[in-house]
Parts: C-alpha cells; sequence; structure tokens
C-alpha cells in the first residue's frame, strides 16, 4: 500500500511537508499503473514547483519513498505558486485513492 502524508500548519493549513512511501501492488512492478500514477503526480508536482515557481524543494527520493519539507518563501507570489502546485497534488492524489482505496490512502496531521 502507498501511504501519502501531507502535514499542515493549523492556524492557515499551509503544505509544509509531504511523504510518499510504499509500493501500491495493484499489479506486477512495471504494469501498476497505481504506483505509476502516484509517482507521476508527486514528481512531476516537484519538477513544476522547480519549473514555474523557481524553487527546489529539499526532496529525498528511494525506491517507494519521496519526501520533502516546504520552506517558506520570501517571494509572497513564489511561495503562493508553490503552495497551489502542494494543493493541486493533493487534489490528485486524493483522487486516485478514492478510486484505489485499497492501495492508496492519504494521512493529514496539523501541526
Amino acid at each position: 500500500m502507498i501511504t501519502i502524508t501531507f502535514v499542515r500548519k493549523t492556524e492557515d493549513r499551509r503544505i509544509v511537508s509531504f511523504a510518499v512511501e510504499g509500493h501500491a501492488k495493484y499489479a506486477k512492478p512495471g504494469k501498476d499503473i497505481v504506483c505509476a500514477g502516484v509517482s507521476a503526480v508527486s514528481v512531476g508536482t516537484v519538477n513544476a514547483i522547480e519549473t514555474l515557481a523557481g524553487v527546489e524543494l529539499p526532496a529525498q527520493m528511494k525506491n517507494g519513498w519521496l519526501s520533502s519539507d516546504i520552506p517558506v518563501l520570501m517571494d509572497a507570489k513564489a511561495d503562493e505558486r508553490m503552495q497551489l502546485l502542494l494543493e493541486s497534488m493533493a487534489v490528485m492524489l486524493g483522487t486516485i485513492a478514492a478510486s484505489y482505496g485499497k492501495h492508496v490512502v492519504i494521512e493529514e496531521r496539523l501541526v
């Protein structure tokens, strides 16, 4: 199972970190559309933040694991773009979890 964790600030619900870990085991490796979808959305979002917001996230990635602590940016517009992209990732991953709930679970924590 893939577990996706979003950590948000209590005051404003800003995403301050996320982690994606595990394997869906929906199908054999190389044919697992759930794993591929989650990977495409999460890695694609990290790349989009770099390209569109100009922010290189401090992300760590290993086999079946991606995580990042999200910096607070001094540039308000870049920070807003980054948060919008992170919220977009949350929506897309939520859609995958809604369709494949036996293979993907999303958790949220407030700090």
